[in-house]
């Protein structure tokens, strides 16, 4: 088999799966999105959360060009994508219990605000108990993971729930278990990780409703500019100064 026809085949099986998220996740996607345009319509704040490479889509809605500028990362250390060495080590932290409690009480998060935990498994004691402790805060929280996890894996938190039992809303990235989408007779391992396109694309998709919600609703979504073009420094400065009190990834 070609090397170029495996990249081809990764292609298929991302675009196939982000064309079952927008169809079959529809719903949830326009939940979500006016849950976010209640929240800044309210006052509230938004936060996001991920570990390991569930950070990533994390971080790709905060502080972005074309992004909404309330959206803030929830940051644990040694979590944050691959932000330690050995890289092993975040993956050990996420099963640590009381992780999420801690960071929460530490945090700015308060009741009314949301709170989005990303996790393709939704198994670890980490999002599982950043949810349960949000929620208990009075925090409305989306998680967005994988159900196929929870329908052929165990949990790993004592409660033997996953993410998925502790939200308001869930949104199903359809990843399958394993996050490989390609095989090959030579080749021992599946291979072709999605689930970082499919979710990063969700949580862009999530964004996007909910500008177009607040808008329909007579409210100018606060959204950041590109800093490379004419003007987008000051744009962006004028929003992070107007929404200084909900904003938390700068220097205040």
């Amino acid at each position: 088999m070609s090397e170029n026809k495996l990249a081809g085949q990764f292609f298929d099986a991302a675009i196939g799966l982000l064309q079952r998220v927008r169809d079959e996740e529809a719903e949830h996607i326009t939940a979500a999105a006016a849950l976010l345009a209640d929240t800044v319509a309210d006052g509230g704040r938004l936060f996001v959360f991920g570990a390991g490479h569930s950070a990533l889509p994390a971080q790709d809605v905060v502080y972005r060009a074309g992004g909404l500028a309330l959206i803030n990362l929830l940051a644990v250390p040694g979590v944050v994508g691959l932000d330690v060495m050995p890289a092993t080590l975040g993956s050990a932290l996420e099963r640590v219990d009381g992780l999420a409690g801690a960071v929460l009480d530490t945090s700015p998060v308060q009741a009314g605000d949301v709170l989005v935990v990303i996790s393709l498994s939704g198994r670890n004691s980490l999002p599982v108990e950043m949810a349960m402790n949000a929620r208990a805060l009075g925090v409305r929280v989306i998680g967005v993971t994988s159900l196929a996890y929870a329908e052929h894996t165990k949990s790993r938190h004592a409660s033997g729930t996953f993410l998925k039992d502790h939200c308001d809303l869930v949104i199903d990235s359809k990843v399958d278990i394993g996050d490989a989408e390609l095989t090959a007779d030579n080749i021992a391992a599946p291979f072709g990780p999605a689930s970082t396109v499919v979710t990063s694309a969700l949580m862009q998709a999530v964004v996007a409703a909910a500008a177009g919600e607040l808008a329909a609703r007579g409210i100018d979504p606060p959204m950041l500019r590109s800093g490379n073009v004419d003007g987008g420094h000051d744009w962006n400065g004028r929003l992070l100064e107007e929404y200084g009190d909900r904003i938390f990834f700068r220097h205040r």
